[in-house]
């Protein structure tokens, strides 16, 4: 199945560029489903239905579905309180009732996630369109599972399972219960829902594409999601320049969206969307706005390790990252992992083998490429006989 994660700066028009894509894919006889995350019906309101936690069929070939936070969260929340009534009665702790419970920050966003695993899983769909939240809150999204099961592996590893014969006894020398076995249970099946969504995410049949109104502050986001994205190993497959104004509109806002898409074009692939004159409104509007076809180019980007070895005694990790600076780029060397800052994101990354056995010589950016230098570590390396 194709996936499009389509997002944008706030207002930049996202939603309806995501419902005019998915309007458009239906429209020739692909299997599509539109998702999106908004609590208002936005999505419904461009393609003339309304919308909610059940898939609505808007066209024979067109599904749209928004998925409900508060649901989601009470039916988890009641199943944690199933499962750890023991802990909770020893701690005089009440349970909380569903109709007490109100969403915490984030849900919104696993809810997400899990409806985005769930659509990719059931094969009932040959195309799925998502309408992420705004830039920022997107890039969260993004690397939310990757970093989720980070804290999971750290907290709860794997082999701590190995005692789970020694619990009991040092719970009655404790006087306390031990962790019990339904929590690392518990922590495998988030861990490998975690890991089904992160699959999805990082399949190559799923692309990011961008939405941003030509101007200053469409320019700025671009060049920040840009350099996010590259963070990730991602690139936008597209770049939707979202209402264009004809040439016999104001002379400013006309040459201030012309420089801002004369700049995109260095960069990106892109299209450019015309300005209706008006709110578009209905499948009739969508259909108007010519949104482009889906295509299947690839949005990884590859992160190779040269050989310099012979030469200059290194190896070099590649990372592309377009649009960094250098004064904004950190590097931390933590054990088997790399820590890369670029500006206002971060990214944990596990070092590949060959350069877990090396030492950071030195980093350099040149022409949008950060190319860190690793020089072999005498105990760790192989001999040469």
């Amino acid at each position: 199945m194709r996936t499009i994660l389509i997002t944008g700066p706030g207002g930049s028009g996202r939603t309806t560029v995501a419902a005019a894509t998915a309007l458009r894919a239906a429209g020739n006889g692909t299997r599509t489903l539109v998702l999106s995350a908004d609590r208002t019906d936005t999505l419904g309101t461009m393609l003339g239905a309304a919308t909610g936690p059940t898939p609505t069929r808007i066209t024979p070939h067109l599904t749209a579905w928004r998925p409900d936070a508060t649901a989601g969260f009470r039916d988890d929340l009641a199943r944690f309180q199933d499962r750890a009534s023991n802990v909770l009665n020893l701690l005089g702790a009440s349970r909380l009732d569903p109709e007490e419970v109100t969403p915490l920050p984030g849900a919104e966003e696993l809810t997400l996630l899990r409806a985005l695993r769930d659509a990719a899983l059931s094969e009932r769909h040959e195309l799925l369109v998502v309408d992420l939240p705004p830039t920022q809150q997107a890039l969260s999204l993004l690397s939310l599972p990757e970093e989720l099961r980070r804290y999971l592996r750290r907290l709860l590893p794997a082999e701590r399972q190995a005692a789970a014969g020694l619990r009991p006894v040092l719970g009655r020398l404790a006087g306390v219960p031990m962790p019990s076995e339904w929590l690392y249970e518990t922590a495998a099946r988030w861990d490998t829902e975690l890991g089904a969504v992160e699959a999805v995410l990082a399949d190559r049949e799923a692309v990011v594409r961008l939405v941003a109104e030509p101007g200053p502050a469409g320019t700025d986001d671009v060049r920040s999601a840009g350099l996010a994205l590259a963070l990730r190993g991602l690139r936008p497959d597209a770049l939707i320049a979202n209402r264009v104004v004809p040439e016999d509109w104001p002379a400013g806002l006309v040459a201030q969206q012309r420089k801002a898409l004369e700049e995109w074009q260095e960069s990106y692939d892109v299209h450019a969307v015309p300005h209706l004159g008006h709110d578009p409104r209905g499948t009739d509007d969508l259909t108007a706005l010519a949104v482009p076809e889906v295509n299947h180019t690839t949005p990884t980007v590859e992160w190779p390790v040269t050989d310099h070895l012979a030469e200059d005694g290194v190896l070099v990790w590649h990372l592309p990252l377009p649009g960094a600076i250098r004064d904004e780029l950190d590097l931390i060397r933590r054990g088997d992992e790399l820590v890369v800052s670029a500006g206002q994101f971060r990214r944990i990354v596990p070092l590949p083998s060959a350069l877990r056995r090396c030492t950071v010589a030195g980093a350099a950016l040149r022409e949008g490429e950060l190319r860190i230098r690793f020089a072999p570590d005498p105990d760790l390396w192989p001999r040469t006989p």
